[in-house]
């Protein structure tokens, strides 16, 4: 902004008086981020020690897990993490990871975890807990097993030791006509009877002795977790967000009579109560088990749905978060949907999530959703990722949101997958065959989702539009948000996507977002937020992507209309600041004054045609607009 453009807003009441930072810790956190990063359940919300409401936003870490090539861990050493996180942070603005990690490399043999393997998770986990990520672990497990499978198979598998399949004696696997990966899940039965085993918590007999499957597990998940705790500084421990006991659970077989929705309530939800108790026991009480439920309990395609999403069991209560995934599956198959996705595609699919969250009385999190980035389908990639991303962000399509946005709704925490800096560089001896060494994608299945990759320098880059990836989200919300949505201007080719244009009936606002990125948000303040015993107000904060430089961003509030961003100081309503963990990320904070009361910002970038009159004029049509919009007073 010009000198001449600064000197205008001041003169004309604008801007108000400059203020400068207040004093900041090394790692970029201030006086609030001490509570901040405590997560816990509200309700529907996800809630930190002010008491803001808290919106997730992050990728999986990482589908190398799944290989054999690390040992098991995500990253080949911790100098890998750090880079790994810091990129994360940095190029897709996340605040949280869902870290995966493997039962087999814990528990190589019987009753025995590997410290050594718990102790290089752990280092690597801290790398992202340092880089003020929140980090929830993950026990993955695909198709039950990589040792289910063959040196000659098409497919494989992650998840259970290879002392548990031996002592299984499954038969040999085969999955018949199968055209994706996912199908071994009820057609290979290798597969389904092995679940079945680890639901029934079968008793397999192994040259160290008897052990039933299940409990071994939960041993494992607990010994883990209490490591975890023991190891982890307590100011990194206090960023653990919860534990997901384990990835996509499916029946296997049903007993005659049974449907998923039955096995959900006769054999998953004890199993995730006695995991609970593990979590207790190991120290992680004030901590939330994100439970899932059936995998295919929200699938689009109509013969692969299951009925389930964790019904017929009551509420889960603040101990427990409903953690689903979702793909589109007609998208993803090549022959069900013609065509890319448009606006609003996935608002019913988010819808029933969200539904399922208020039924549960329990929060809900996305933590897988994706689409390919290579292959016959991958031309869908970027209008399917901008679909989903939306119905996150809103229940409304963009042609519908400024006109009924009162019925806008939560904001959905999610995680993507996936984030594998390895990308296309992996070395992986296919279930252990010399002769078929994976580098390609993923390096597992055919699959290749990772939004990042290394180029020949050995530095993350998006495999993906930035403009898609790096979004502008409410963080922590002093308060109840109201309304949310985020016009991301990401391509699909040369085309610019826009679904949500401001109206023509804002003329003023129309010209000053012009074709730049914009988000709204609009919230209520109870008027209760604190900071346990300090007096001054917390802030709601907004990640800013990378292409929204403080001193050329705009933001049109009640609190304010500014443009380019001050440095944080209590006193400031509308200011800017680093995110916590020392990168180069940075935050938009808003601090409402006392009391209760409606709150709404506008957020763009600064552009030439940005002046005091404009600001003024288009300030005032935000206000009438949500004045008009029906948000309760």
């Amino acid at each position: 902004m010009s000198g001449a453009v600064l000197g205008l807003l001041l003169t004309a009441g604008v801007l108000g008086a400059p203020v400068t930072a207040s004093a900041a810790p090394p790692d970029g956190g201030l006086w609030f981020d001490d509570l901040a990063a405590e997560v816990s359940a509200d309700g529907t919300r996800f809630v930190d020690g002010h008491g803001r409401e808290v919106v997730l936003r992050g990728f999986n870490v990482s589908g190398e897990v799944k290989l054999a090539e690390n040992g098991g861990l995500p990253f080949a050493s911790t100098a890998d993490a750090r880079v790994s996180a810091e990129a994360l942070r940095e190029e897709a603005g996340a605040n949280a990871v869902r870290f995966l990690l493997s039962w087999a490399a814990a528990e190589p043999a019987p009753g025995q975890v590997d410290e050594a393997y718990l102790a290089a998770a752990t280092a690597q986990i801290r790398a992202f807990l340092d880089a003020g990520l929140r980090v929830l672990p993950d026990f993955h497990q695909d198709l039950y097993s990589r040792h289910l499978f063959d040196e000659d198979s098409w497919y494989s598998g992650d998840g259970a030791p290879a002392w548990v399949v031996e002592a299984g004696g499954y038969p040999d696997e085969f999955c018949g006509i199968c055209v994706h990966w996912g199908q071994n899940i009820t057609q290979n039965a290798a597969v389904t009877t092995a679940h079945r085993d680890f639901w029934r918590n079968r008793e397999l007999t192994t040259p160290a002795g008897t052990f039933k499957v299940q409990d071994a597990f939960l041993d494992t998940a607990g010994r883990t977790m209490a490591y975890l705790r023991e190891h982890l500084p307590a100011d990194s421990f206090a960023r653990i967000a919860g534990f997901d006991p384990l990835n996509e659970p499916h029946a296997g077989t049903y007993d005659p009579g049974q449907d998923s929705k039955q096995w959900e309530k006769d054999l998953l939800w004890p199993f995730y109560q006695r995991f609970r108790a593990r979590m207790d026991e190991a120290g992680w009480a004030d901590k939330p088990a994100f439970v899932e439920p059936n995998l295919f309990w929200n699938s689009n395609i109509s013969f692969a749905r299951q009925e389930g999403g964790l019904q017929g069991i009551g509420t889960l209560g603040p101990r427990y978060v409903f953690n689903t995934h979702f793909y589109d599956q007609a998208a993803m198959s090549g022959i069900l949907m013609w065509g890319k996705a448009s606006d609003g595609r996935y608002k019913g699919d988010f819808a029933t999530v969200r539904g399922r969250s208020t039924a549960l009385d329990a929060p809900a999190l996305v933590s897988e959703f994706g689409h390919p980035l290579s292959g016959s389908v991958s031309d869908k990639a970027p209008t399917v990722l901008k679909a989903m991303y939306q119905s996150l962000d809103s229940r409304l399509s963009g042609a519908e949101w400024w006109s009924k946005a009162a019925g806008s709704g939560p904001v959905l925490s999610s995680m993507q997958w996936q984030w594998d800096i390895y990308n296309g560089r992996h070395h992986e001896l296919m279930n252990g065959n010399p002769d078929r060494v994976l580098t390609e994608g993923d390096a597992w299945n055919d699959e290749d989702l990772s939004t990042v990759a290394l180029d020949d320098s050995g530095t993350p880059v998006l495999r993906q539009d930035a403009r898609l990836v790096d979004r502008l989200y409410p963080g922590a919300v002093a308060g109840r948000t109201l309304a949310f949505t985020y016009e991301d201007r990401s391509r699909d080719g040369n085309t610019t996507l826009t679904w949500n244009p401001v109206p023509s009936g804002m003329p003023n606002l129309a010209r000053l977002v012009g074709q730049e990125r914009y988000g709204v948000l609009v919230w209520r303040s109870d008027g209760s937020e604190g900071s346990r015993g300090t007096a001054a107000r917390v802030p709601t904060e907004l990640h800013l992507p990378q292409g929204f430089d403080p001193a050329a961003t705009t933001v049109l509030s009640d609190l304010g209309a500014v443009t380019g961003l001050p440095s944080y100081t209590p006193d400031a309503p509308v200011s800017a600041a680093p995110e916590p963990g020392g990168t180069d990320a940075r935050r938009l904070l808003l601090t409402a004054p006392d009391g209760a009361g409606l709150h709404y910002a506008l957020v763009t970038r600064t552009t030439p045609v940005t002046t005091p009159a404009l600001l003024a004029a288009a300030r005032e049509e935000l206000a009438a607009w949500v004045a008009g919009s029906g948000f309760p007073g």
